[in-house]
């Protein structure tokens, strides 16, 4: 075995570039840089950063460069990968009898165009700040949002004892650590077994507890509280497992507080659904509750990838800074395609161009397809569409489909979606069809405080109850009124 120099860099810059890699011999046999592990555990929590499982292959993290053990003289095959940005590298190569260095470079396919997007994750968890800054460097991320969360672990003794982790670290509204280009930010998921889910992001202190509920206390608190703590703390509110009934009730407390303007955005992750995520957030946008689209990896082993699914936002010079893009809705979110929508006059334009193979491009209307675009095989990927507007539109979005997984993040189909583009207050005719299905999901909740809820206050059973009550008279209102 040689000891071999192994470098990558950037082809324009010359500058090193963290890549996720991966070698194999003739035989199928992997080959890892010198303090790296050929296998590694891959369950929730254990051990995360520094390599990733993928389609049932492992993968490592280098900030550019790394010392590995290779034979002499046979084919190996050396893949490298550095976000949708970037060409995927694959190539054969045969060492020479005592080569002890092998440089490359990576290709950036996209022009300048993108270089005021600001691409991040919105949600991680297990991860330090350390091993997120490596990992979503290589991934091609600008930021990472590592979000503290309360679980459990099971000690020696035999005891299961309730932890914390990452929550050492909170950092709020400041990077917790920035390496290799990437910023690391800590902030929390706070979570109720059935109400919902939040991730409280930017805020200038925790807002505690990160848990309530279920086997291990009551229900005495709220997630509506806890929206109203986390924005005088001037953060930013996501719905997180947004209509996801595997996750607790099919909309819960999150949903209300949506409906109540509690909620700043929803994300959609990388993770198995059981409820198609798309017709619920159209249901959303006709019932006139507009809010714009995150992209998280929901990460928490090493089988999934920082930026399997991604936010890229644009800040605007009067408010930069990836939060204040959000909070404007200017994003779409992504696991590969470049998304991009514009409406000038009665005309709407989507663009999208990617690395990796999709199927077709679409632009919607209050829910409905307007009109679609096959991709264009060349380079890369490409497809644009132009369509005019027909009266009575309330918004429209742009969303990008494949049928196939992609070779960046195989943990699902191609897919990208940009928020809302809103272009009128009239209602949609689909609006009293959506107004009911979010009312039956508001009804739902405010039976499961009824009738299961455990609370130990009457006061906080009341207050919850108070909150279903005031949504569903935002509900009933919309229905008798003609703007939306």
């Amino acid at each position: 075995m040689l000891h071999v120099h192994l470098r990558f860099t950037d082809a324009a810059s010359k500058n090193p570039l963290p890549v996720r890699l991966r070698i194999t011999g003739p035989t199928g046999g992997t080959f890892v840089p010198l303090g790296r592990l050929p296998i590694f555990p891959c369950g929730r929590g254990e051990e995360l950063g520094g390599h990733v499982r993928l389609g049932g292959e492992n993968f490592t993290y280098i900030d550019g460069g790394c010392e590995v053990p290779l034979p002499a003289g046979v084919p190996l095959r050396i893949r490298a990968s550095h976000g949708p940005e970037y060409e995927i590298f694959d190539r054969e190569v045969i060492l020479k009898p005592g080569q002890l260095a092998l440089r490359f470079e990576l290709n950036r396919w996209t022009d300048s165009g993108w270089d005021d997007w600001v691409r991040s994750d919105s949600r991680a968890h297990f991860v330090s700040p350390h091993a997120a800054a490596l990992d979503g460097a290589a991934e091609g991320l600008d930021v990472v949002q590592v979000l503290a969360r309360a679980s459990s672990v099971l000690a020696r003794d035999g005891n299961t004892y309730p932890v914390f982790r990452n929550l050492a670290e909170f950092s709020g509204p400041a990077p917790a650590l920035t390496a290799h280009g990437c910023e690391v930010v800590v902030n929390t998921l706070n979570t109720h077994p059935s109400l919902g889910s939040l991730g409280l992001l930017n805020s200038h202190r925790v807002v505690h507890p990160l848990a309530f509920g279920g086997a291990d206390g009551p229900d005495d608190w709220s997630l509506c509280d806890w929206a109203d703590q986390c924005h005088r703390k001037n953060g930013l509110v996501v719905w997180v497992d947004a209509f996801r009934p595997e996750a607790g009730l099919m909309g819960g407390e999150s949903l209300i507080a949506l409906i109540l303007g509690k909620i700043d955005a929803v994300e959609f992750d990388s993770g198995p659904r059981t409820q198609p995520f798309l017709p619920w957030i159209y249901r959303l946008w006709n019932a006139g509750f507009r809010v714009p689209l995150v992209g998280g990896s929901g990460k928490e082993s090493n089988r999934t990838a920082l930026g399997a699914m991604r936010t890229y936002a644009r800040p605007s010079p009067d408010k930069p800074g990836w939060i204040e893009a959000v909070r404007a809705g200017r994003t779409f979110l992504t696991n590969g395609p470049l998304l991009k929508l514009s409406v000038e006059g009665d005309t709407a334009t989507a663009t999208v161009e990617s690395a990796v193979p999709f199927e077709k491009l679409e632009i919607v209307g209050n829910g409905r397809v307007l009109a679609g675009a096959v991709a264009e095989a060349g380079d890369r990927f490409t497809a644009k569409l132009e369509t005019p507007l027909p009266t009575g539109l309330a918004w429209i979005a742009a969303r990008c489909v494949g049928g196939t997984p992609s070779r960046l993040y195989p943990g699902g189909p191609v897919f990208a979606h940009t928020s809302p583009w809103v272009l009128s207050t009239i209602a949609p005719a689909e609006r009293p069809a959506a107004l009911r299905a979010l009312s039956e999901c508001v009804a739902s909740t405010r039976a499961w405080i009824e009738t299961e809820g455990n609370f130990g206050s009457p006061k906080s059973k009341g207050h919850l109850l108070d909150h279903c009550d005031r949504a569903k008279a935002i509900l009933s209102l919309a229905s008798s009124s003609r703007g939306s």
